[in-house]
């Protein structure tokens, strides 16, 4: 099975349709995103991905902070080159390695801060792709950009990226250097770049769209029964979509998807994603484990009917929102 190959933005990147996203892979902050972390279960995975053709690798400065970085590392040593790496920045992370999601910083200084920090932490000197996490409101998104535009120059960085922003930011941000990638979260539960612009001015302007959370957070596995299933620690306890009513409104939701899915003999997640890439869209699906990125692989060769796929979407959407208010006031600058 060949995972096929699609180029993001017009610069030259080239990924496979799918990536692996690793966030979950280490605690962050000492909580377990998504269930407990197995730092060697974690390697393997990324060991397996790219025996699978999936070396797309997407980590974050934030994630730890900064031991996500770390570990891929780790699992990428002595075969940097087979892998294409994309790292995060924005949230500032001080000189002790502290973090509270609530500080953006996007300052030119700041940006060379962290390149170094993140080249340092993957063990390599140079990243494919470089995003800015969010987009600081307190700094022109130009200033930012032309700070990032410098490290391609430099030989650092390849090809530069957004996540979250708005088609605003990202037009702007595109005349001061060319955007290769813009991430958000898209998936059969999220839609929203659909109706804020932001997938259109994606296409407008020739920049590759990348989903991630293209399983709702797990969500679509259909492996969560009650609210009560998530971890004590884990961090969807706090997504509105994942509390009270919600929660079980949006399992009739995973039903509809897990009933389909079961006709095609597949898995919900797989349905899932073969829905995003019936889009013509990438995604970065995390897990930890090597049963799901063999399950994820199998689902690039899924192919959807036109019917499916109306079916699919005449499911509607997640009741909820996808962050709580303080992250949700992060998004789309």
């Amino acid at each position: 099975m060949a995972i096929k190959s699609v180029k993001l933005g017009s610069q030259g990147l080239e990924v496979p349709i799918e990536g692996l996203g690793c966030m979950g892979m280490t605690t962050t902050g000492g909580t377990d995103i998504y269930g407990k972390a197995d730092e060697s279960e974690a390697i393997a995975t990324i060991h397996r991905a790219l025996e699978l053709g999936i070396n797309w690798l997407d980590t974050a400065d934030a994630y730890g902070p900064l031991l996500n970085e770390r570990l891929v590392a780790k699992a990428i040593k002595g075969n940097r080159e087979k892998y294409t790496l994309a790292t995060k920045f924005g949230f500032y992370i001080d000189d002790n390695e502290q973090m509270d999601w609530s500080v953006i910083n996007g300052r030119p200084e700041y940006v060379r801060k962290a390149i170094e920090r993140s080249l340092k932490n993957l063990g390599t000197d140079y990243i494919d792709l470089y995003y800015l996490h969010r987009a600081d409101p307190n700094v022109p998104i130009e200033d930012t950009v032309g700070a990032m535009s410098d490290l391609v120059k430099e030989g650092k960085v390849k090809y530069l990226g957004l996540s979250e922003v708005s088609p605003e930011t990202l037009r702007k941000a595109h005349t001061v250097h060319p955007i290769s990638a813009l991430q958000t979260e898209y998936s059969l539960f999220e839609r929203e770049a659909e109706s804020n612009g932001v997938l259109d001015a994606t296409r407008e302007l020739g920049v590759g769209f990348v989903a991630y959370s293209p399983l709702g957070r797990g969500f679509i596995t259909g492996e969560l029964k009650s609210p009560d299933d998530f971890p004590a620690d884990d961090f969807r306890r706090y997504i509105p979509r994942f509390q009270g009513e919600n929660f079980y409104r949006n399992l009739e939701l995973v039903k509809a998807i897990r009933d389909l899915a079961a006709a095609k003999d597949l898995t919900p997640s797989q349905l899932a994603m073969a829905w995003v890439f019936s889009k013509g869209i990438t995604a970065i699906p995390g897990t930890k484990r090597v049963k799901y990125i063999e399950q994820n692989a199998a689902a690039a060769e899924v192919t959807l009917s036109p019917a499916e796929i109306t079916q699919l979407e005449s499911f509607g959407v997640a009741v909820g929102n996808r962050y709580d208010t303080h992250s949700m006031n992060l998004l789309n600058h």
